[in-house]
């Protein structure tokens, strides 16, 4: 009988995408701790914000050196030890009794777990695995499989605060994180192909990245991505709360963004591949500005709340496989990690703004009013940064294809 072949496709894929569904479902979820735990310790929501911050400009600032390290040895090592560092994390901040462990824990633990365990780790292994003319649509499927983990694991995790409480929750689910660690093994199998991709000196490659004007173009748009996400996804539950629904309610609107992001990853990856991906995140943006302005407008309730999800969800995260398909054409697939987690450096950096600037303005003012106002600025500067991109490889890159 023919031993099964762990160094295929469609075995990297499988293990990368449950790791994306497990590492970013749970986290989307950390939303729906701030208020039971903020009440509990008896901290202001800055607090909780703060850490959250931390966790997103952490997990930016490791990223490019974990994609470094995935370009030399194959993404199944770098996995392996951020799910070690998620998993170490989710520990601490379930048994978290102060905002320094807090911190450490949930910012900086967990922060650097997902930097071994996101989408640009996933998506090198991938890209190396599959054909360029695929590579749009795997990072599609990949990144449609984490978001259906936010849809599972939303719904889940409220279940399991409203039951058990939110210390003996976040407990539950680092039993479930610790999955991702034989899941990471697996993903060994792309680490044969990763030493002999090497062609660049490091100082060549971030130069040849540094005087690339669209380089910077793509990563102030997904700076915007980054802010958006995580205010949204970090304070909305707090939002709807304050404004006279359910805490349930916040969780079911994750849930159907986590939903409804799984048809729009796919379809963003596989439009990828056929319409330039520029004009696409140009629309992605506009969408999100007109989205946003509509659901400022109308009064809040349980079913505008809904709709806000569902149609947010189809733009959510499907920035992510454009973003890294155009590093990719551009760049190559050689150093797809690193430079890829040089342009989510910028995503992050937005994360962070995000994630502590809700909880800063809401603490000073009682309300998110201005950040919702920034959240529709930042949109319009989006699509306007991605307009001019253009899907060229860089010259070495065409003279070995000529």
């Amino acid at each position: 009988m023919k031993s099964p072949d762990w160094r295929s496709p469609f075995i990297i894929l499988l293990c990368g995408a449950i790791i994306l569904a497990i590492s970013m479902g749970i986290r989307h979820g950390f939303g729906l701790f701030l208020q039971p735990m903020t009440d509990d310790l008896g901290w202001g929501r800055e607090s909780y914000a703060l850490a959250m911050a931390i966790q997103n400009l952490v997990w930016g600032l490791s990223q490019p050196v974990a994609g470094r390290f995935v370009d030399r040895y194959g993404g199944g090592r770098v996995a392996f030890f951020g799910s070690l560092l998620y998993v170490a994390g989710l520990y601490l901040m379930s048994r978290t009794g102060s905002e320094t462990e807090l911190i450490i824990g949930a910012g900086i633990l967990i922060g650097l777990g997902l930097s071994g365990t996101t989408f640009p780790v996933v998506f090198s292994a991938i890209s190396r695995v599959v054909p360029p003319e695929k590579r749009s649509w795997a990072m599609g499927v990949s990144t449609a499989m984490g978001s259906l983990g936010q849809f599972l694991f939303l719904p889940g995790s409220n279940a399991l605060l409203q039951q058990f409480g939110w210390s003996s929750a976040l407990l539950i689910l680092t039993a479930i994180s610790a999955l991702m660690i034989p899941l990471a093994i697996s993903m060994r199998a792309d680490s044969h192909h990763a030493q002999s991709h090497i062609s660049l000196p490091l100082g060549a490659i971030l130069s040849e990245a540094a005087r690339h004007r669209d380089f910077w173009l793509l990563a102030l748009g997904y700076f915007v991505c980054g802010f958006q996400v995580v205010f949204i996804g970090v304070h909305l539950p707090a939002y709807l709360t304050d404004a006279g629904l359910t805490p349930g309610t916040g969780a079911v609107v994750l849930g159907l963004v986590g939903l409804f992001n799984v048809f729009g990853s796919y379809l963003a990856g596989l439009w990828g591949g056929r319409v330039s991906k520029p004009w696409l995140l140009t629309g992605i943006y506009s969408g999100r500005l007109v989205i946003i302005a509509i659901f400022l407008l109308l009064p809040v309730t349980t079913w505008s709340a809904y709709a806000f999800g569902m149609a947010m969800g189809l733009l959510w995260l499907s920035t992510v496989p454009l973003t890294n398909g155009i590093v990719a054409t551009v760049f190559g697939v050689e150093n797809m990690s690193m430079l890829g987690g040089i342009v989510f450096l910028f995503h992050q950096l937005g994360s962070f703004l995000g994630g502590w600037l809700g909880g800063y303005v809401y603490d000073l003012s009682g309300n998110y009013n201005l950040v919702w106002a920034l959240c529709m600025a930042l949109s319009v500067m989006a699509a306007l940064l991605n307009l001019p991109i253009r899907e060229r490889p860089v010259a070495r890159l065409a003279a070995e294809a000529a």
